[in-house]
């Protein structure tokens, strides 16, 4: 099972990491200035997961491959970690799907 790990930074923004179930990290939230922002973040990301058109495809200028995933008003909810190919960037998006609508919250800040 996924989970979402609410983290503080030492710029004092709050933020989260989406890990799939063996733990690695999928996907990486901006940083908030409240808790209650990062956790209506969270909220965003369980309801547009499924939705591949909320997902943007990138290469980046290294050659990388990444995504982002948007809210419906357009807006980068969360950021992949850079894959060496397509086909891995394409298993992120589908490990994300999977995971999001039913992670559960872990908030490390308390």
């Amino acid at each position: 099972m996924g989970k979402f790990v609410i983290t503080k930074r030492l710029s004092g923004e709050f933020q989260f990491n989406l890990k799939a179930g063996n733990g690695e990290v999928i996907l990486t939230s901006e940083g908030y200035a409240s808790k209650s922002n990062c956790h209506n973040g969270i909220e965003s990301v369980k309801r547009n997961a499924c939705d591949d058109d909320k997902y943007d495809r990138k290469k980046s200028i290294n050659g990388k491959f990444f995504f982002t995933l948007e809210a419906v008003n357009g807006q980068t909810i969360g950021v992949s970690e850079m894959y060496e190919s397509e086909s891995g960037r394409n298993n992120g998006i589908a490990s994300v799907k999977a995971v999001a609508p039913d992670a559960i919250v872990q908030d490390t800040t308390i």
